[in-house]
């Protein structure tokens, strides 16, 4: 299939998995077109796109929800796909905020459909959340899992764009969508030009880490170690991010070859759990160093355990992961010793 002069929207592409995704898509052959609004990234990101790939990417500064905008973009790129990542993320935020979660990731997808329609536009690879799954009954999670009662408004958004789309797709429009439910992507580009730059205090684990050992934060807390895992602690599917980036890039090339509309929901993960506290353990192991942790009560909307069945992923897209939590946590360091 040739890609060339294959336009893709990213949405949210100057953020930490988009901007991954922009790497592999360059690398595939596609054009990466950039949406951000830069309230969830940093603009340094794009020149570590460039010193990476060589070049500048096309971006577009605006917000997914301003439809003047977004026209705007429409009408000046022939858009031949659409990777929507464009979202807010953070769970505990999300329990404090959630008017603001719903207005931001939910609008923003209405839109984009939307003008998609509008502009003759049907691949669609949106970034979902295992976070759908709620606490699952049972484990591994497939993707015939039961969508429960979700944890948080963060999760219950992803719910909801799911159910946008799939009703969407019910009502004939000409679409054809991969909505992937990512599990823990983490990690970074092994050059260390890009990865993950939250902003403020990490509300994710391995920030968090590689921010204590750099000294910027004093300790880490792990959010309760009286559960039902083996440890005590929570347990989670971690992938590194650039087997991630690797799955939307599979997932368009798939899309492409489908000659009439379609709608599937993969998972996109390691298949294994790592629980919080095998994670620090291993993060000091591969980078000889010793980590400040305590333990806390527990976090409101987390989920106890969940990971992957990631069968599906490797049945319709060929894809699997390659790189390992060792992988992962050396590159996270890596990147965060080029911040310091």
């Amino acid at each position: 299939m040739n890609t060339t002069n294959m336009n893709i929207l990213v949405t949210g592409g100057a953020g930490y998995i988009g901007s991954h995704v922009v790497v592999e898509l360059t690398n595939a052959g596609y054009t990466p077109i950039i949406v951000d609004n830069f309230c969830n990234s940093e603009k340094s990101t794009l020149e570590g796109l460039k010193e990476i790939l060589g070049h500048e990417t096309k971006i577009y500064e605006g917000d997914c929800r301003d439809e003047k905008f977004m026209t705007s973009v429409f009408k000046a790129e022939n858009i031949d796909g659409v990777i929507h990542f464009a979202a807010l993320k953070a769970v505990g935020e999300s329990v404090e905020k959630p008017l603001e979660y719903y207005d931001n990731n939910v609008g923003s997808l209405i839109l984009l459909l939307k003008l998609m329609k509008a502009y003759g536009t049907i691949n669609l690879v949106f970034s979902s959340s295992c976070t759908v799954y709620g606490q699952p009954d049972q484990l591994p999670v497939t993707e015939l899992s039961p969508k429960k009662k979700a944890e948080s408004p963060y999760g219950n958004t992803k719910q909801i764009c799911e159910d946008i789309i799939e009703d969407t797709f019910k009502s004939g429009v000409d679409i054809k969508a991969f909505a992937l439910r990512y599990f823990n992507p983490i990690g970074a580009h092994p050059s260390g030009l890009i990865g993950e730059l939250p902003l403020g205090v990490p509300n994710n684990l391995v920030p968090f880490i590689t921010q204590t050992a750099a000294g910027i934060r004093e300790m880490i807390t792990v959010y309760g170690n009286d559960y039902d895992t083996k440890d005590g602690t929570c347990i989670r599917d971690y992938i590194h991010v650039q087997d991630l980036a690797k799955a939307h890039v599979r997932s368009l090339e798939v899309l492409n070859d489908m000659n009439k509309s379609h709608l599937d929901f993969i998972n996109i993960g390691s298949g294994k759990g790592n629980s919080v506290l095998e994670v620090i353990q291993t993060f000091e192991k591969v980078n000889s160093l010793k980590l400040n942790y305590q333990i806390g009560t527990r976090r409101e909307g987390d989920v106890e355990k969940v990971y992957a069945n990631a069968s599906k992923s490797k049945n319709i897209l060929s894809w699997e992961v390659e790189k390992t939590l060792e992988d992962s946590l050396k590159d996270a360091w890596n990147w965060q010793q080029k911040l310091s």
